[in-house]
């Protein structure tokens, strides 16, 4: 099947799909429709991201799905609202001419009885995430007991992200005689578990490999030390001008700082984490989409599902521990024919995590230096042609000619010379008096680092950086005062703050909760200091163990706690 057309598939279907521009189809879909329309074994196939999984599964269930019954006969299960939604609108778009499918999304985030009325249509295709599923099973709101395909998309991150309890309780209550497809970017054992428990002996597909995800895409990586990162970051950005970019990091805490730090600066950039609450994701997204910013700083899971074709580059502010967590995140760019660059930003005692990547994906992932000031204003130049060379707007406000001096005492090489000084006089006085960043290697000891070092990458990356204007480095409080040390105490960072509605009230009674116990001696409490995004307290040193093993288990307004010592 080199063709749609040479396919079985409808021609309404067809006639679809045609307007969307589909002609050819991807490897996945070449070897999954024919199966899905021929065989009644269940099905797990492995590819990455963005390689068409959503048409090589909905094309062949629309066309064989009954359009005259009002019962669910497709489920879809992906992990995020976005993945949600997109899915919804691709089987929307493909059956636009199959007059009697309806499809509805539901997930959460949004009106549960909105999208209980929306079910009253009679829907034949849900698309939605587990949590919001079992919340409309327990609500009596949807019944499975007649459908006949199951799909569960992105399987691994669902598993990752702990759906696995609200999976399994779902698959419990779909018909045995259903047909099963399971599709992963990675077979981890989760996955392989719950393939054999709930997939009865599947057909496998594996398209490609992690090793195949590099044809057009760049990797690079730059050694810095974590001092350093925040203004090494800045230069990579400004040495690759026009980019548009997702920019990966390893926390929500760090997703936010990092976004921060590029918008205090200028940059057209926003955070996308789990901390956002869904209208603020949705914004994000708009404009994100739109262009507006051009710049998306992002964790892993709340990355998934983005449907962007026009990625020029991918960084990495901070490496993944999963290798195969690398080549999805670099994957992103170098979509849709477009080559794309994949940027990494090293400290240099992380030599055995690179060297962990490059052998599991035999990716050529070469070393660069940090840009100097001239390197940068060079790009800009360069940039500021590419745009106005690739850019045909029209004419956004109209003047007379005669506006525009006599220009004839220059030539065209120096008025070029002076429009560029103009337009880059900014960045240039920047970088003018910067010394350039100190090389740095990889160091040769393991990347299992001594306590003290992950302690001090810890504290850091909790944002020292915000917390400067509350707590200076000579150890005074906000009044100016000293801190009074006391030995007997212990100092733990909170993940709340301010944001959270959190007060000291709620830090007292977290704390009295996490130091109960069968003494009936009370925890000590000292000072409670609670900031925008996260919060600080003391508490007695013989009640910290009971403090990092008791507050995780619990939660404040819905949202999970973490507590750990700060330095």
């Amino acid at each position: 099947m080199n063709l749609f057309t040479e396919s079985n598939l409808s021609p309404d279907i067809l006639k679809a799909i045609g307007e969307l521009g589909y002609e050819s189809p991807t490897e996945i879909q070449k070897q999954t429709i024919p199966f899905i329309l021929s065989d009644i074994r269940d099905l797990i196939a492995l590819a990455q991201t963005g390689t068409g999984k959503t048409a090589a599964f909905s094309l062949p269930i629309l066309d064989m799905i009954d359009d005259t019954s009002r019962k669910i006969q497709l489920l879809v299960l992906c992990p995020t609202r976005e993945l949600c939604l997109q899915i919804s609108k691709d089987i929307k778009n493909y059956s636009k001419y199959m007059k009697d499918i309806k499809t509805t999304a539901v997930y959460g985030g949004s009106s549960i009885m909105d999208q209980i009325r929306s079910l009253k249509d009679k829907p034949q295709i849900i698309v939605g995430t587990p949590g919001r599923v079992i919340d409309l099973i327990n609500r009596k709101a949807l019944d499975f007991s007649a459908i006949h395909w199951l799909v569960l998309d992105e399987a691994d991150e669902m598993l990752s992200m702990g759906f696995k309890d609200e999976l399994e309780t779902i698959l419990s209550e779909t018909p045995d005689t259903k047909q099963t497809f399971l599709f992963s970017a990675t077979m981890n054992k989760e996955v392989e578990r719950i393939s054999k428990n709930y997939l009865t002996n599947p057909h496998r597909i594996s398209v490609g490999s992690i090793n195949e995800v590099k044809k057009n895409i760049k990797h690079e990586y730059y050694v810095v030390g974590y001092r350093q990162k925040k203004e090494a970051l800045k230069r990579l950005i400004d040495a690759n001008p026009n980019q548009y970019s997702i920019l990966f990091c390893r926390t929500r805490m760090e997703t936010q700082e990092v976004a921060d730090f590029l918008m205090q600066n200028g940059y057209a950039a926003d955070a996308l984490h789990g901390d956002l609450s869904q209208a603020q994701r949705d914004t994000v997204m708009k404009k994100f989409r739109l262009k507006n910013i051009d710049i998306l700083v992002a964790t892993d899971v709340a990355a998934r599902g983005l449907d962007v074709n026009s990625l020029t580059h991918v960084i990495h502010y901070s490496l993944p521990d999963d290798p195969e967590v690398f080549v999805h995140r670099s994957g992103r760019t170098g979509r849709a024919g477009k080559d794309g660059v994949s940027m990494a930003l090293i400290k240099p005692e992380e030599s055995r995590k690179l060297k962990q990547i490059k052998s599991a994906t035999k990716i050529e992932i070469v070393e660069k230096t940090i840009p100097t000031g001239n390197d940068i204003i060079k790009a800009q130049v360069g940039g500021v042609f590419e745009k106005l060379f690739t850019e045909h707007e029209e004419d956004i406000f109209e003047f007379d000619d005669s506006l525009i001096p006599d220009l004839s005492a220059f030539t065209k090489e120096e008025l070029v010379h002076k429009l560029l000084q103009f337009q880059l006089k900014d960045l240039a006085l920047y970088y003018k008096d910067k010394h350039d960043l100190v090389e740095q290697k990889l160091s040769s000891r393991d990347d299992d680092y001594s306590r003290r070092d992950r302690g001090r990458d810890r504290d850091r990356d909790r944002g020292r950086d915000r917390d400067r204007d509350s707590r200076s480095r000579d150890g005074r409080d906000r009044g100016g005062k000293p801190r009074r040390k006391d030995e007997n105490m212990v100092r733990f960072f909170f993940n709340l703050g301010k944001k959270d509605q959190l007060k000291k009230l709620d830090v007292l009674d977290i704390i009295n909760k996490a130091t109960a116990g069968k003494s009936k001696k009370r925890a000590e409490i000292g000072d409670i200091e609670i900031l925008e995004k996260f919060s600080f307290f003391e508490v007695e040193k013989s009640f910290q163990e009971n403090v990092m093993s008791n507050i995780p288990s619990m939660k404040f307004r819905g949202k999970e706690m973490r507590a750990e010592v700060a330095n």
